[in-house]
């Protein structure tokens, strides 16, 4: 059965983020994860973790001002540095937090910038920092945002993430499979799951095409969740989702799984 972890930044909203962990745990859960968790200290996020007995499976990278538009830097020609200082940051939290996955965001096209020159830059940054986070225990991934939502930034399919993959070529590099994205950009989520099993070390999902709960619209929750155990993945589900109701979370439908 697949594990389900409660991404903090999108439910229990109604509460501060500190006081998330305590609802999570407190509705069954036994993961979290956070998009970005540096309003707290890492070391007020650990003790959080141990008091409520939670893994943090999943934060990203320090995105940059996103109230400027910015998505990140991996993939940004000339933002070398900025995205070492972002990773570095990450890190720090992992190793403090216990987690073992940092999603690098690509970012934002620049102007007059091609496509192609984007995509090297990716594969430099990745390639070069790898094995500092393996080291570390950490793995990257690098997820496609669908381009109805997001047609600026760089990464958008996973056909593109998987040739990036491949040219990086380290094991602790891999995809970050969004059902949500998925369904938006490339259609079939679950048949894609099904394709690239193995290459993904990270699982999120909502309900398509509104990014409610899974179990709403057109993606059938329980079918995507029986392929990924068929298909015998080993991680975690993110619940990455609005709820219609935030003081229950709209975690109704997740209860078999909890």
């Amino acid at each position: 059965m697949p594990r389900l972890s409660a991404n903090l930044t999108w439910l229990f909203t109604e509460l501060p983020l500190r006081e998330r962990f305590a609802a999570a745990a407190k509705r069954g859960f036994h993961a979290v994860e956070i998009l970005f968790p540096y309003e707290l200290p890492a070391a007020e996020i650990a003790a959080e973790l141990r008091a409520n007995k939670l893994e943090l499976v999943l934060i990203n990278l320090p995105p940059g001002d996103m109230s400027k538009g910015e998505r990140g830097f991996a993939a940004r020609p000339g933002d070398e540095g900025r995205f070492s200082a972002a990773l570095e940051t990450a890190l720090a939290y992992a190793k403090t937090c216990g987690c073992p996955r940092l999603h690098a965001m690509s970012g934002v096209r620049m102007d007059g910038v091609p496509l192609s020159a984007h995509e090297d830059a990716l594969v430099a940054n990745l390639t070069r920092v790898a094995p500092q986070c393996a080291a570390a225990g950490i793995t990257l991934t690098l997820e496609p945002l669908n381009a109805k939502e997001n047609p600026t930034y760089i990464l958008q399919s996973t056909a593109q993430a998987i040739a990036i993959l491949d040219r990086v070529a380290q094991p602790n590099v891999a995809l970050q499979f969004d059902f949500y994205h998925v369904f938006h950009t490339e259609g079939h989520p679950i048949e894609r799951a099904h394709e690239l099993r193995g290459r993904f070390a990270h699982v999120q999902i909502a309900g398509c095409p509104d990014r409610h709960e899974p179990d709403t619209g057109e993606l059938e929750v329980r079918a995507a969740l029986a392929q990924l155990d068929a298909d015998n993945y080993p991680g975690y589900v993110g619940l990455e989702y609005k709820p219609r109701s935030t003081t229950e979370a709209g975690l109704g439908w997740a209860a078999p799984y909890l």
